[in-house]
Formats: structure tokens, sequence, C-alpha cells
């Protein structure tokens, strides 16, 4: 791979010569810009003395204080109703629920579910979206099928890649319904829904409306880069943040307005409905790009080994609970790297999503590559800002927080800034990790599965990596139910749902969850044309597709009707 790295004075760019202008309409130097008066430099981290009771690092693989408090409070003032509501739902299908379900469900002890939305890029985001609704207690369709009123009684809900936009999306909104979240309401001057109709780097093939795009996303980042590293991974952030945050329309996408950069993450906990603990607990998964790791590469297109340590953001923590590491740093203060002067503001939402999402590293192979539209941001970014020639422009860059912890099994302990990325990049498309802390203590995994495992459809295999990857760290996470090894073994079980983890043998060898995997994994059995899937890279959706996908993606998630009207499985709500 050919790294690319940042410039000083004294750097230069080798292998790019005379850049392309077709996505600029000139070369990049013209791009270089006057940043003062920028109405969207206002926002950006700031740095003051950190509070008297600051902890840099919480150590441990226990979940946080504040975590256990808010799931805490959902279990006593939201889950009751919302299991007792889910329930009613079931029965109103006239089918009838065998004893130990009736008794779980009415149970104190109610199960503690967790949801995991996969990554795919805007595939993923919609299918992802789609299963949501299916679930959602709100929707009339979902109620009327069984299933609406599973999304109500989750306590967690985790998102990668494709799947932290649709989560992002989603928890800052405050938890509109997903024909709203998708399409807006026209309620909200500066929110139009997910705006698909522009792609997400060229957004327009005028010339000089797409430079107006590329300034305003590098004013975006000023604040920032006075202080902090910045890359590929701010300018992602920024760009997709017109597509799934409130702060832009179609009317003003071209305009020079905030799009949202203020939204921070940890914020997220005052919103209505996280504040009222509505909503199902938010996580997104990374990845770390390392320079000192070396270990088994999963099949595919993905560069991150199995061993590596896998970290996540929540909106209290940013942390990893492997026990290579199992240090945790609070989101609210992502950027500090001491106990002195404290930052805050470096958790914008976009940037971590975008984190989340961040493939630039592994396209990021050749010279040919860095001049394509794509890469073209890393090297626009740093003639804006010129960085130090050991950074990675390719990466998400955030100041180590756990510097010197750990040193002699955390591999990046001596570095500085960790250069983090897309999430799945160690096969583990769908973010299972999560909801194998045995703290949370997780029974029911219903995991979302809208990866390219071949022809747009997922075929088992990011299940597969983490069945593998619990082989390496087994210590102090919940058992993983067996699933597959190979991808014909999976073969049939990615047309319908399927359990994991519920057989008698199973129960007996693991004190895991069960898992429920829900995949986008065949055309549509009435033999109508496959709506969702569609490439990993296809940025662009008329509002058609949107509800086409939505509507097949509700027919997978509820087993609903064939072209006949009549139910595939009318007891799959039961189940």
């Amino acid at each position: 791979m050919l790294l690319l790295q940042g410039k000083d004075s004294s750097f230069k760019m080798t292998g790019i010569v005379g850049l392309s202008t077709n996505m600029f309409g000139s070369p990049t130097a013209s791009i270089l810009l006057v940043l003062s008066g920028a109405a969207s430099a206002a926002f950006g981290p700031t740095i003051q003395r950190c509070p008297a009771d600051f902890q840099l690092v919480r150590r441990g693989q226990t979940i946080s204080a504040p975590e256990s408090q808010y799931i805490k409070e959902r279990r006593e003032k939201v889950l009751p109703d919302a299991f007792k509501a889910y329930s009613q739902n079931l029965k109103r299908t006239g089918t009838e629920l065998p004893k130990y379900v009736q008794e779980i469900l009415e149970s104190p002890q109610l199960p503690t579910v967790g949801i995991s939305t996969s990554g795919g890029g805007d595939r993923a985001a919609i299918f992802g979206a789609g299963v949501l609704n299916a679930l959602d207690g709100r929707n009339s369709s979902s109620v009327k099928k069984g299933t609406g009123g599973l999304l109500q009684a989750a306590t967690h809900l985790a998102g990668l890649s494709g799947g932290s936009w649709l989560l992002t999306s989603l928890v800052q909104a405050n938890f509109p319904t997903i024909q709203h979240l998708v399409f807006g309401d026209g309620q909200k001057q500066d929110f139009d829904g997910w705006l698909t109709s522009f792609s997400v780097w060229t957004v327009s093939t005028d010339p000089a409306e797409q430079a107006i795009f590329a300034q305003e996303i590098l004013q975006e980042i000023a604040v920032k880069a006075k202080h902090f590293p910045v890359s590929v991974g701010d300018a992602w952030g920024r760009a997709l943040a017109r597509h799934f945050t409130n702060g832009t329309t179609v009317n003003n996408f071209f305009s020079n307005t905030s799009h949202g950069a203020g939204i921070l993450f940890s914020d997220f906990v005052n919103l209505p409905t996280l504040a009222s603990r509505e909503q199902p607990f938010p996580i997104m998964v990374l990845n770390i790009v390392s320079n000192h790791i070396n270990g088994t590469i999963f099949p595919g297109m993905n560069g991150i080994p199995l061993n590596s340590p896998m970290f996540e953001i929540n909106i209290f923590e940013m942390g990893c609970y492997d026990d290579v590491l199992a240090a945790h740093t609070p989101t609210k203060h992502l950027g500090t790297t001491n106990e002195s002067l404290c930052v805050t503001g470096f958790d914008e939402a976009m940037f971590l999503s975008g984190t989340s999402s961040n493939l630039w590293n592994e396209l990021n192979r050749t010279a040919e590559s860095l001049a394509a539209a794509t890469a073209n941001f890393s090297l626009l970014v740093n003639e804006t800002y010129p960085q130090s020639p050991a950074l990675r422009l390719d990466t998400s860059n955030y100041p180590n927080p756990f510097h010197g912890i750990a040193p002699d099994t955390f591999s990046d302990s001596g570095e500085t800034i960790l250069s983090m990325c897309d999430g799945g990049e160690d096969g583990q498309v769908t973010p299972l990790q999560p909801m194998l802390v045995p703290d949370r203590k997780i029974d029911v995994i219903v995991a979302i599965d809208a990866v390219d495992d071949g022809g747009g459809f997922a075929h088992g295999a990011s299940l597969i990596a983490t069945q593998q990857r619990m082989q390496i760290f087994p210590g102090g996470l919940a058992a993983f139910p067996a699933v597959p090894t190979t991808l014909e073994g999976f073969a049939n079980l990615t047309t319908q749902p399927t359990f994991f983890g519920c057989t008698p043998s199973h129960i007996k060898s693991a004190s895991g969850p069960m898992l429920v995997y829900i995949a986008n994994g065949a055309p549509p059995r009435d033999g109508s044309p496959p709506l969702t899937n569609t490439s990993t890279g296809q940025f662009i959706y008329t509002e058609s597709e949107l509800q086409g996908m939505l509507a097949q993606t509700f027919v997978v998630a509820t087993q609903g009707a064939d072209v006949n009207g009549a139910l595939e499985d009318p007891e799959w709500a039961a189940c």
C-alpha cells in the first residue's frame, strides 16, 4: 500500500504530477483559501482547563457508570410498557404464543435486546432503516404484522459504516419515525430527510459549483486545523453531514452555513428522547490502522488483521473492551491527551460516523488511485492545511488518549496519534462486538446484514469473521453462538431470517446471546426485480428508489405477503 502522508515545506508528493482538474474545474492549488469570515469556521474544538474531577482514562472491561445508569433508567421507565405493547402487538396477529414466551414478556426480568446494523454504504443505511421500520411500534403496518415494538424494547443499537450513518441520523434527529427520517416531514426548516439526490464527493457537474462545495468543506475544518491534525476523514465527515444530519436542505446545500458542524455526539444525551431514555443506547464501531500489528487478514478487500483491537464510540466514551487494552476515554473530551488541558467539540457527530465509514486507506494503494476523485480531497486538505510528513492523510486521526497505556499488549501505546478507519475493514462489517461485552448482558442480538458479499447481497461473511475473531480474543467477551464456517455453509441461511444459538447443544456449551440474523440475502421470492442489491459505491438514489428499497426490506423483515397475498411465515412475529 502506498502510504499517503502529509507535507511540510520540505516535503513533496511523489508520483502525482499535474493533478486532475475534472473534480474542481481547476488545479487543486487554486483552491487554497482565504478562510477569514467564513460562517462555518466558527465551529470547531476548543481547549480549556480540565474539570477538577476529570479522568482521562478509565481502565477495565465493565461498562461506564453513565451507560449503566442509562440502561437502569430505561429498564425502569421505558421497557415495561414497551414490552407490554410489543406483546399486545404479537397477540393481535392471532398466533398463540408459547407459554414460555408469554412468561418472558411478562417477567420483571425482561430480556436485554441489542440491534446491530451493518455497513455497506447507502445500501446498508437504507436496508437497516427498512428493518428498523419493520420493528418500530409507531408504524401501523409493523404493528399489524406483529413485529412493531421490538425497536422500542431494545436496549442497545449499534451501527457501523453505512449503518453508522443511519444510527447517527436517527439519534441526532431525536428518534423520528423512519419515514420522516429518510424523507423529512416538512416541519423542520433545516432538514429535508436524507439528501440522496446528491452524491457525497462530486455533488455537481458544474465545475464552479463543485469548487464552491470543496471550498466550504475546507472552511468547515479550519478551526480544527489550527490545533489538531486534519485529513480526508475530516472532509468525509463534513460531506456526509450534508446528507444525514440537521442543517442542510436542498435549497441551502451549496450555501455557506454550518451544515450540522456544531452537532456533537456527546451532546445527544441532552436530546428529549435520550434524556427520557426512550432511545436504545447508541454505539458506533471503528478500527485502527497500525504499523505494528501483523496477523490474519480475513478474505476479501479488508486491510485490518482480525487480531487488531476494536474500538467503539458511544455517547459517553470511546474505548476498547479487548483485553489487550481495556481502556476508555470520555467522548465529550476526545482530542484530550492529559488531565490538565481538556478539549471539547472534537466529537463532531459526522466526523465520528465518517470515521466508522472511512475506507480511503483501502483505496490508497497506487499513485493512480490518489489521482482519482475520491482521493483528491486527501491532497486538497493537505494543500490547504499542510500536515506533518508522518501523518496519514487517508485515515481519521485522533490524538491518542491511551499513550503509555498497556505498552506490553497495546501495539499503538507509544503513538501520539491513533489512525482510525472503517469499523468493518477487519471483515466484521456487522457490529456484533459491542453486544458481546459481558457487562451489557445482552440476551438477544438482532443482526441486520446488508454487506455485499457478492452480487450486492449478504452471504454471511461478517458472521464468520466475528466467529474467527472470537477465537483470537476469547478473554472478557461473551460466547458467540456457533455459525457456519464457510459461505457455502450459509447457503439458504441468508434468504430468510435465521436463529443461531438456540439449539439445546449450543445452550449447554455457551452462555452467550441468541442471534437473530436478518440479511439482505437474496432477490424477492415473488420474482419481482431486486432493488436492495445496489453497489456500495452508489451514492445517488431517487425518492422512488428509496421507497422501493424500504418496501422490499419491510417484506424481508416481516416475512410478509407474496404476490398472492399469502403470508410466507405467519408465525414469524411470534418467533
